[in-house]
């Protein structure tokens, strides 16, 4: 984290490690345990992740006219994009997430903090509103993992240990 960064240099840094902190919590464990759900909403790990995921390329990048590769959301399902399919596999939402982040940091690099675009609910945007909602998006879910991991195999903290 640069603690003498300019605003757009702190505020995607801050979301880096955020992203950074919720593929962590993945580690160690295998495909069931990524997908167990331990508490009644059936809210699991590997959930989350496709969530952050759908969530990086609807807000970077459909605001600003880039491309996204299809998303898993439903109009008659609003968790459709928590709900891991049985045909997808943990390195397919690993991947899914990887290439999200990707789109979103390239569009990020391109654009500057005062850069508008339209949001699905046909708001106007700045990069910067959206580079400070992903960061709380995000960290909200990251402490809802610590919760899940921490009822899954006991392990707490950033890396997760037991």
């Amino acid at each position: 984290m640069p603690f003498t960064g300019d605003e757009k240099e702190s505020l995607w840094a801050s979301l880096q490690r955020q992203r950074d902190v919720t593929l962590g919590k993945l580690e160690g464990l295998d495909d069931e345990q990524v997908r167990r759900a331990v508490v009644p909403s059936g809210t699991n790990l590997l959930g989350l992740v496709k969530h952050l995921a759908a969530v990086e390329y609807s807000w970077f990048c459909e605001p600003f006219g880039r491309e996204t590769e299809p998303l898993p959301f439903d109009s008659e399902d609003e968790n459709a994009d928590l709900r891991v399919r049985p045909d997808e596999t943990t390195a397919d939402i690993v991947a899914f997430h990887g290439r999200a982040r990707a789109a979103a940091d390239e569009m990020i690099g391109e654009l500057g903090l005062d850069d508008t675009g339209t949001a699905w609910s046909g708001e106007t945007v700045t990069l910067r509103w959206l580079l400070i909602h992903m960061i709380e998006e995000t960290a909200r879910h990251a402490g809802h993992m610590d919760v899940l991991r921490e009822l899954i195999d006991g392990a707490t903290g950033d890396p997760p240990s037991r």
